[in-house]
């Protein structure tokens, strides 16, 4: 056998086990509506606990129209979910003479449990958070509004992680 036979030999078995290992691979799309869609069916179906605050009420919005496609909330949910969000700002960089920041983070904190409504079995419980920089201008009603801008993102950011994560758990 001479080398280039050895070589094209080795590529051979290189393919075949490749393709053995991929055969044992399953691709599906998580929120489809076949046999395996049980997971779009089940994020439509959740109740999401009323809000306590402004910042908590932007997740809860984000998040209701992100597992029922826009529909709302169900009629007669399956599952439950108790979310408890907080939010802090904090100043990343100080002026010395000022005393003032110019730019700083918000971070948007959630708590949640997702339950079953007939039986009340924990699904999934967790704790996300997501970041969002800001940049404080001079003027205060620009800031206030640039502060409010960085936890509506913040808010819409953690959505999709919560989102996601009790997706994956209910595709299980």
């Amino acid at each position: 056998m001479s080398l280039s036979e050895k070589a094209h030999r080795c590529a051979q078995l290189l393919a075949i086990g490749s393709f053995v290992a991929l055969a044992g691979c399953q691709v599906k799309p998580l929120y489809s509506e076949g046999p395996q869609g049980k997971p779009a069916k089940a994020l439509a179906s959740i109740e999401i606990s009323d809000a306590d605050d402004r910042v908590e009420q932007e997740v809860r919005n984000a998040l209701i129209f992100l597992t029922s496609g826009g529909a709302g909330e169900p009629a007669h949910p399956e599952y439950k979910m108790a979310l408890n969000v907080t939010s802090e700002v904090m100043g990343v960089l100080y002026d010395q003479e000022s005393d003032t920041a110019g730019a700083g983070r918000v971070v948007v904190r959630a708590d949640y449990n997702l339950t079953r409504a007939d039986s009340g079995e924990t699904v999934r419980s967790g704790n996300r958070s997501a970041v969002a920089l800001v940049d404080f201008p001079e003027q205060e009603f620009a800031k206030v509004r640039a502060t409010r801008d960085a936890q509506n993102r913040a808010a819409r950011e953690l959505a999709e992680i919560i989102r996601a994560d009790i997706a994956a758990a209910l595709g299980r």
